[in-house]
């Protein structure tokens, strides 16, 4: 790939060799954060390849490193390949916007208004009178795919601006009511990995 005269010149050491040390720390690093949200989200026969890879340039990055142990821009673009890895990783999982999360909305107000729009947009619903520290409050339960959140979000702040919502994911549900999506992006995953799901 490189010449052996180009590989012992100062542009190589000093400006070629940290950066490839750079983009492939970078590039391992981000296979991990992935690999550890796929693992989470119960993606799992995707992991082992994106193992593999990971690992293998992980070795091809260490590999450079060892030989040399004197550039100390090596070093420096390692550490800034790994936190630049990290930030990708979490930005590409953000894009996906696999799994579920459950919705508690909680508000001492009439939650009908609330409770239609949101069948109305196909999300299963759950609604639980309960007594809150200032007297009855309505709750209402919602389990959602991540990319529908905003869209929950704006609609309660439509019909309930002052109501209390938390929301957690959840790993696993047994049947409930979602919206049917063309470009469902865990489908997609499954499509493409059909050995991918958890059970």
């Amino acid at each position: 790939m490189f010449s052996d005269s180009f590989m012992q010149s100062e542009m190589f050491q000093w400006v070629v060799l940290p950066l490839l040390v750079f983009f492939a720390r970078m590039c391992d690093v981000t296979l991990a954060t992935l690999r550890n949200i796929f693992l989470s989200k119960s993606v799992r026969y995707i992991v082992p390849f994106l193992g593999f890879i990971e690992v293998l340039i992980w070795l091809l990055a260490i590999s450079q490193i060892m030989r040399n142990l004197n550039n100390p821009v090596c070093f420096i673009t390692y550490a800034l390949g790994y936190s630049t890895g990290i930030f990708f990783g979490i930005k590409i999982e953000e894009r996906l916007a696999l799994g579920l999360q459950v919705m508690r909305i909680i508000t001492q107000q009439d939650a009908g208004d609330l409770r239609k729009s949101l069948v109305e947009h196909s999300f299963g619903i759950t609604t639980i009178d309960a007594e809150g520290a200032k007297g009855p409050v309505k709750i209402l339960l919602t389990v959602i795919k991540r990319k529908d959140v905003d869209l929950v979000r704006s609609l309660v702040h439509q019909h309930q601006p002052n109501a209390f919502y938390s929301v957690e994911d959840i790993r696993t549900v047994s049947k409930g009511v979602f919206p049917q999506s063309e470009g469902d992006r865990m489908s997609q995953l499954r499509r493409m990995f059909p050995f991918g799901g958890g059970k």
